[in-house]
């Protein structure tokens, strides 16, 4: 059952006017006549106070607000102050500790902690039972409107869906290992899910698991390549080096580690 209530590697340097450009879901490209020096940007530095934590999720709400999770607090920005969001009295997150944020196409702010996940919109804060306790590293919303929600957890992390407020949770079998680490949908609806060794094409159809061949590497995210058509994956592996999406086939390997990488075809 929900709770419902009625009001309302660290960072050194954050770069918001880049962050906007990637947040705002009509931003505006760049005008290629331009070099990139002769664009203005300021900086906001955490060392200056910026925030009070190490920022780790950015996303913006129609309303033009940036909202940044850190790992001590949820942190909501005007373009001039940073200031600490309040929950409702007698409210509160899961946890202050702010993995990952989203924001659906209806206007809600959905904020994965350490311990669960909660949703804000028009002044009324909505908690999930059914999620508490478990760390939410991912969200997405897919084009049917449904909220899924990747965890990381020992033993085993869960997929979860979301849909008219209804919580329907996968992998308590252990299908993705510790945790379900990154979503991603693609232009065909396909849903794909990564997870510490390989990822997984969820939905539609039967779900389909594509290893790596080692358990030493996790797929923290997902992009189409510029041309061919090919889902190309981002991986993590030992000692957190990470591989370049968009330039996977011409990355060079980091000193020390083995670059793990994966190409699969559109039709797969």
């Amino acid at each position: 059952m929900r709770t419902v209530s009625s009001r309302t590697a660290p960072l050194g340097c954050l770069l918001l006017a880049c962050a906007a450009l990637l947040c705002a879901r009509s931003a505006l490209a760049l005008d290629p006549s331009l070099d990139i020096s002769q664009y203005a940007h300021t900086a906001w530095r955490v060392r200056d106070g910026f925030t009070q934590g190490t920022i780790l999720a950015i996303a913006q709400t129609p309303d033009g607000y940036l909202w940044m999770g850190t790992d001590l607090e949820l942190v909501r920005f005007d373009g001039v102050r940073a200031v600490p969001w309040q929950p409702p009295p007698g409210q509160q997150l899961p946890s202050k500790f702010i993995w990952s944020l989203a924001v659906a196409r209806d206007g809600t702010l959905w904020i994965g902690t350490k311990r669960g996940i909660a949703s804000w919109k028009d002044g009324k804060l909505t908690t999930y039972p059914e999620i508490a306790g478990r760390e939410t590293v991912s969200i997405l919303e897919d084009h049917e409107g449904t909220i899924w929600v990747g965890e990381w957890q020992a033993p085993q992390g869960r997929l979860c869906a979301i849909r008219n407020g209804a919580v329907e949770c996968y992998g308590a079998d252990g299908s993705f290992g510790r945790g379900a680490l990154s979503l991603y949908e693609d232009s065909k609806g396909k849903l794909w899910v990564g997870s510490v060794g390989g990822f997984w094409r969820w939905k539609p159809d039967r779900p389909k698991f594509y290893s790596l061949g080692t358990k030493n590497t996790a797929v923290t995210s997902f992009a189409y390549t510029a041309g061919g058509g090919g889902c190309t994956i981002n991986c993590t592996v030992q000692g957190g080096a990470y591989l370049v999406v968009q330039a996977v086939a011409n990355s060079p390997t980091w000193p020390g580690q083995k670059v793990a990488r994966t190409a699969i075809s559109a039709s797969s």
